[in-house]
């Protein structure tokens, strides 16, 4: 009993001490804390009452308290997360493993969950969709042999720059790695910020990344909220691997295909992402035939329009498919805006109309050569020129038409691509055969 009573006393002897360190000397305690252990920091905020505990958490870099709140009992951490702001208890909770998060969210109210879970989520091909939670922040009076001390525990982390922020989570500076490394063991932090930090918006659009990424030239790139706090980092490897799943998506949604479709998908799968595009394509492959059987007539004559239907269309089709290629690359990679609409469709228009004369004058010879008929070629060669200046227009214009009215244009861009360029060729080919009926 006596040894009973000699470790109770020495137990409330602790969390005296350890209420008075965070209540008295919050700021120190949290520079303690920053770079104690895990258990250690969580076992004093366990030895504390509810408040304090709160308090002090607080002032911890949001990446510090939330490895220290996966240490707490499920009552604390339940508690102190529900104690702090939604804003700061969704970006804490977001730097925790799945499987911890969710542990913390099932012991909150309902409501709170699903409050926290919505600030916690981002839309899709936003920065903060595609950054890392986990980023490594530090206060900038931090002496370098200290953080490089804590960093060595992060192996899993490629770190490339080092976050300083202020007690509220607010980014105020950065620091490369390389530079902490080579500084003297007792520099602090705030001595080697070179400039104020590159950061962008969480909700800022995937383009507006890239844009950031190449104009600034910086290997990873802090992610804030409207407040400028840090939630996150962004990383050059991540965000490259980001923009090439991104590629390979308008690739199968150019022709109507489904982003989440893989190789090796099942077949109903397949049948159920891209039927729906398939039959849409098949109304516009009956809009073109129905543009054919208004000059059956025409066709019934000459018969041999028939058979140079197809050199038309395709021909259109592969001009079209070009200018729409180029196109979309530029605006994937914002080498043009949309207010740049006029300059892109002018340059895609002369391309068709130059490429459309000369592939005009071959296809004139040859259709002259096979056929004896100067009204056939000169029909065919006219119809060449007019299709495939149609052509270029449409291929560059759909995307700008379709980016400009804030959808995604490669959403089976080709399929209406594909209708424009055959209804023009038919239309131009056909009609002015028509015109010159009577000297073919």
């Amino acid at each position: 009993m006596a040894q009973r009573r000699k470790t109770s006393g020495a137990v409330r002897t602790d969390s005296e001490l350890a209420r008075v360190l965070l209540a008295e000397h919050a700021d120190e305690a949290a520079e303690l804390m920053e770079m104690a252990d895990d258990a250690e920091s969580a076992a004093l905020l366990e030895a504390v009452a509810a408040d304090v505990a709160v308090d002090a958490a607080s002032r911890l870099t949001p990446d510090r308290a939330a490895r220290i709140v996966a240490a707490l009992s499920p009552r604390t951490a339940r508690h102190l997360v529900a104690s702090l702001s939604p804003n700061r208890a969704a970006a804490l909770l977001a730097r925790l493993d799945e499987s911890e998060r969710e542990r913390v969210l099932a012991s909150l109210e309902p409501s709170l969950a699903a409050e926290l879970r919505v600030l916690a989520s981002y839309p899709p091909e936003t920065a903060g969709a595609l950054m890392d939670s986990r980023a490594t922040s530090f206060r900038p009076e931090a002496a370098v042999r200290d953080v490089l001390r804590r960093l060595r525990r992060f192996r899993d982390r490629r770190i490339l720059d080092v976050f300083l922020v202020d007690p509220e989570g607010v980014l105020v500076g950065s620091v490369a790695l390389t530079d902490a490394v080579l500084a003297p063991p007792d520099e602090i932090l705030a001595h080697l910020v070179q400039g104020p930090p590159v950061s962008v918006q969480a909700l800022a659009p995937r383009d507006e990344v890239v844009e950031t990424f190449e104009s600034r030239g910086v290997g990873s790139l802090a992610v804030v909220d409207f407040d400028g706090r840090l939630v996150g980092v962004l990383r050059q490897s991540e965000l490259m691997r980001a923009a090439q799943e991104a590629a390979t998506g308008d690739a199968v949604t150019m022709v109507g295909a489904s982003r989440e479709e893989r190789a090796l998908s099942s077949p109903l799968f397949a049948v159920r992402k891209r039927l729906p595009w398939l039959q849409v394509n098949l109304l516009t492959a009956f809009l073109a035939a129905a543009v054919v059987g208004i000059f059956e007539d025409t066709i019934a004559t000459v018969t041999a329009l028939a058979v140079l239907l197809p050199v038309v269309a395709g021909q259109s089709g592969n001009t079209g498919a070009q200018a729409l290629a180029v196109t979309m690359r530029g605006l994937a990679l914002r080498e043009v805006r949309t207010r740049q609409w006029l300059r892109v469709v002018t340059k895609e228009v002369l391309a068709g109309a130059g490429n459309g004369l000369a592939v005009a004058a071959t296809t004139s010879a040859a259709v002259y050569a096979w056929s004896r008929s100067p009204g056939l070629a000169l029909v065919i060669g006219a119809s060449m020129v007019i299709s495939m200046t149609l052509a270029g227009l449409s291929g560059a214009a759909i995307p700008m038409l379709l980016t400009a009215l804030k959808q995604d244009p490669a959403q089976s861009s080709s399929i209406i691509l594909t209708t424009v360029t055959d209804v023009a060729g038919f239309l131009s080919f056909l009609g002015i055969a028509t015109l010159l009926l009577s000297t073919l």
